[in-house]
C-alpha cells in the first residue's frame, strides 16, 4: 500500500486483502477502478485553480501510479496542460513551497566522485529513459535551479501516458549545480543548495561522470537533456550525441515537432518546403534546432545546403543575425547571412518577406498586430507559430493571430489556446507540444535497441506526425492531431524511428515481420494486476 507501483487502494479485492494482510487497513467496501476515477475527477474539477490540480495529480502519482496513468490517459486533453506546460512552469517556480515528497534523483555539485552510488540508490534496476535537467532554462522562465525537477517528472509522465513506456523504466534526474536566481538564493524554502552556478571544469566533470555512470549502470537507457542553458546545451549535445544514446529535447525534439507542423501547414497551402522563407524570433536552442532540421529536410529534397540555410533567417534580442555582427555565438554562425543589419523585427519582415515566422524567443507580445498584418499582406496564408511557453511568454494569442489576419493565418502555439470564432467560422489552434515527438521517438529507440539517436530519426518523426493529421483536423485549422489520439500517433512515430534504426544498422537484431504489432505489444497499459 505504500508503494505507488503496487498500490490499488480501495480496489484491492477481498481475496487480495486476506492474502496480503490488508484487511482492516482499508475501508471495507471494494471499489472498481472506474469508481476510483469518478472520485478523482470529482475532486480534481472542484479545485479552485490549476496549481491545486497539479498538486492533486502529483499526490495521486505518488500514491497510486496505475490509477494516475489511467486517469491521465483517458483525460489527456484536459490534464496535459496541468501535468506539463503551462502549469508545470508555475509548479517549478513554487516547487520548494508545494514540495510533498521527492521524486527522482538529485545530484549536487558536492556529489562529484560518487554519482554511481547515488544512481544505485534508485530502486529500479532496469532504467530505460532518463530525463535530466540542470534547471538553468526552465521553459521560458529562466534559471530555477533545483526547482526544475518538475520538468523531468512531467516529461516522464508523458513518456508513459503518450508513448506507453512503463513508469518503472523511467528515472527523473536533476543536476543541482547551483542557481543565479537571486530570489531563490534568498528563499528559505528553496530545495537546492543556495550557491551560484558551477561553470567550467567542475561542471563538465560532473556531467561527464553522470553520462558515463548512466551508460555503465543502465546500458539500455536513453538520456534526454532538458532545459539546459544555451552555453551548455549545444556543447553537451555535440560532445555526446555520437557516443551515447542521448538527445536534447529543446533542440531536437522541438525541431521535429515544429517541422511536423510546417509539413501539415503545407498540406493546407499546397506548397513545397523549398518554396518557404523562414524568419525566426529567437536564436537559441529551439530556433537553431528547428533551422538545422529544416536544412536537413531541404537537402533531402535536393536543395543545396547553402541555399537551404539562406531560406532561414534569425532575429535575436539585438536584431537580425547577419555576418557583420561581432557578438554571435558559435552555434549562430552557420545562419549568419551577408545582409544589412536590422534592429526592428517588423522591418526584417518587410525586407526578407518570409512565408513563415516562428517564435521561440520567450518574449511575449512580439507578434504584434502590425507584424501579423504585414505577414498577411505578404502571404495569402501566412504561417505563424508562436511556440514560446508557458502561456505568459507566448509571442501572441490564438485570438490575436486569427483576428488580425482576418482568419487567414495558419497558427500554432507552444501553450494551449481555446477555439476562436471569427464571423461564421470556428478555428481550433494546434498546440506545438514536444509530447508529439519524444514519447514516440523514445518508444521506437527502445523497441529497436538503437545505439544512437540521429537527425534522420527526428526528420522521419516529423513526417510521420504530419501524416497523422486528418483532413478534418486541417479544415479546423489544426496542424497537429488531437491529443486524444496521441498514443496511436506515438506508435506511428515509433515505427518510423525504428525503421531508420534497422535501415542504418543501428538496431539490435533483425527487423520484426510485424513492426507495428511488435512495438504495440510493448506499450504499457494502466490496469490493475491481480496479486492472488
Amino acid at each position: 500500500m505504500q508503494d505507488p507501483a503496487f498500490n490499488k487502494g480501495t480496489a484491492f479485492t477481498e481475496e487480495e486483502r486476506d492474502a496480503l494482510g490488508l484487511r482492516g487497513l482499508l475501508p471495507p467496501r471494494v471499489l472498481t477502478m472506474e469508481q476510483q476515477v469518478g472520485r478523482i475527477l470529482e475532486n480534481y474539477r472542484r479545485k479552485p485553480n490549476d496549481i491545486e490540480r497539479y498538486i492533486q495529480l502529483m499526490a495521486l502519482q505518488g500514491r497510486n501510479e496505475t490509477l494516475f496513468y489511467h486517469v491521465l490517459i483517458d483525460h489527456l486533453e484536459e490534464m496535459m496542460p496541468i501535468v506539463y506546460t503551462p502549469t508545470v512552469g508555475q509548479a517549478c517556480q513554487e516547487y520548494g513551497h508545494i514540495f510533498r515528497r521527492p521524486r527522482g534523483i538529485f545530484i549536487s555539485g558536492r556529489d562529484r566522485g560518487r554519482v554511481p552510488q547515488l544512481l544505485t540508490n534508485w530502486p529500479n534496476r532496469d532504467v530505460r529513459v532518463v530525463v535530466v535537467t540542470d534547471g538553468e532554462r526552465i521553459l521560458g522562465l529562466g534559471d530555477l535551479g533545483a526547482n526544475g525537477m518538475g520538468i523531468p517528472v512531467g516529461k516522464l509522465a508523458l513518456y508513459t501516458a503518450c508513448g506507453g513506456i512503463a513508469p518503472s523504466l523511467c528515472l527523473p534526474v536533476t543536476l543541482d549545480v547551483g542557481t543565479n536566481n537571486e530570489s531563490l538564493l534568498q528563499d528559505p524554502l528553496y530545495i537546492g543548495i543556495p550557491q551560484r552556478r558551477l561553470r567550467g571544469e567542475p561542471y563538465d566533470a560532473l556531467v561527464d561522470e553522470f553520462v558515463s555512470s548512466v551508460q555503465g549502470l543502465f546500458p539500455k537507457a536513453i538520456i534526454q537533456l532538458e532545459d539546459f542553458g544555451n552555453q551548455n546545451a549545444f556543447r553537451i549535445l555535440s560532445k555526446y550525441k555520437d557516443r551515447a544514446r542521448l538527445f536534447n529535447d529543446d533542440i531536437q525534439g522541438t525541431a521535429s515537432m515544429a517541422l511536423g507542423g510546417i509539413y501539415s501547414a503545407l498540406r493546407i497551402t499546397g506548397q513545397r518546403l523549398a518554396d518557404q522563407r523562414f524568419l525566426f524570433l529567437g536564436a537559441g536552442e529551439a530556433g537553431m534546432g528547428i533551422g538545422n532540421l529544416i536544412v536537413f529536410a531541404l537537402v533531402r529534397e535536393g536543395v543545396s545546403e547553402q541555399e537551404a540555410r539562406e531560406k532561414c533567417w534569425f532575429f535575436d534580442v539585438r536584431g537580425l543575425i547577419v555576418r557583420s555582427r561581432k557578438d554571435l555565438q558559435e552555434h549562430q554562425h552557420s545562419f549568419a547571412h551577408d545582409s544589412p543589419f536590422i534592429e526592428d523585427f517588423l522591418a526584417a519582415i518587410e525586407r526578407h518577406r518570409p512565408t513563415a515566422i516562428i517564435g521561440v524567443s520567450g518574449a511575449p507580445e512580439m507578434f504584434s498586430e502590425p507584424v501579423i498584418s504585414a505577414m498577411s499582406r505578404i502571404n495569402d496564408r501566412p504561417i505563424i507559430f508562436a511556440l514560446s511557453n508557458p502561456t505568459s511568454r507566448s509571442e501572441c494569442t490564438a485570438g490575436e493571430a486569427y483576428h488580425w489576419s482576418q482568419g487567414r493565418v495558419i497558427f500554432a502555439s507552444g501553450s494551449p489556446f481555446g477555439p476562436v470564432t471569427l464571423r461564421d467560422r470556428t478555428f481550433v489552434p494546434g498546440q506545438g507540444n514536444n509530447a508529439y515527438i519524444f514519447p514516440g521517438l523514445g518508444l521506437g529507440v527502445l523497441a529497436s535497441g538503437a545505439q544512437l539517436i540521429t537527425d534522420e530519426m527526428f526528420f522521419e518523426a516529423s513526417r510521420a506526425l504530419a501524416n497523422e493529421v486528418t483532413d478534418e483536423e486541417l479544415s479546423q485549422g489544426r496542424v497537429y492531431p488531437r491529443l486524444r489520439r496521441i498514443r496511436e500517433v506515438s506508435l506511428r512515430i515509433a515505427c518510423a524511428v525504428a525503421e531508420v534504426a534497422y535501415r542504418r544498422g543501428l538496431a539490435d537484431g533483425a527487423l520484426p515481420e510485424d513492426l507495428t504489432g511488435f512495438i504495440r505489444s510493448q506499450m504499457y497499459q494502466p490496469v490493475y494486476k491481480s496479486y492472488v
